[in-house]
């Protein structure tokens, strides 16, 4: 593994680790039971644009699982399933070299929707949720969408050059 690569998951296990533990202090316990940031997502959804979908569906699946362990845990591999074909179904749409900055927003509350709605589907089908798909998508997906459209354009600088740089061919200078 070159040492990009592993920078991109060291990266994303600190975001892992800040999701679970810093993040809930900074949300309102009002909105606790309404909104889930997955900060993870928004990176993984990142790097199946600026980088490619398959290392998204690795990435997707591996702390989708890590989700499930630490966090969840109701159905093992829920998270697991939704997170990595949420980014790989946003890369096979969206492969574009550069995206712009309202593109990959949009991007970014798609594969939200797209990620709350497969956890929703496996959820319902195991008879764990028994509330109605709008009223899921109005109390917990649309509010979750806008704080992922938040934390998108707030990473959208840092994440896209640390994904360039990633794809940018190594010279034989850095390989030395």
């Amino acid at each position: 593994m070159s040492g990009r690569k592993s920078v991109l998951l060291v990266l994303l296990f600190l975001v892992f680790v800040i999701e679970g533990t810093v993040l809930p202090w900074l949300i309102p316990d009002s909105w606790a039971t309404r909104i889930v940031p997955n900060v993870v997502l928004i990176i993984l959804l990142f790097v199946t644009v600026y980088h490619h979908r398959h290392t998204a569906l690795v990435l997707g699946i591996c702390f989708g699982m890590l989700h499930d362990v630490v966090f969840y845990g109701r159905i093992l591999g829920a998270h697991s399933l939704a997170m990595g074909v949420s980014a790989y179904l946003i890369g096979l749409i969206f492969q574009l070299p550069r995206a712009p900055l309202p593109l990959m927003m949009t991007i970014i509350m798609l594969g939200s929707w797209l990620n709350d709605s497969i956890l929703y589907g496996i959820y319902h089908t195991f008879k764990l949720i028994q509330d109605p798909y709008n009223w899921a998508l109005m109390h917990y997906m649309l509010p979750t969408m806008l704080i992922h459209f938040a934390l998108g354009l707030a990473l959208y600088i840092p994440v896209r050059r640390q994904l360039e740089k990633l794809s940018r061919p190594v010279r034989k200078e850095e390989k030395d």
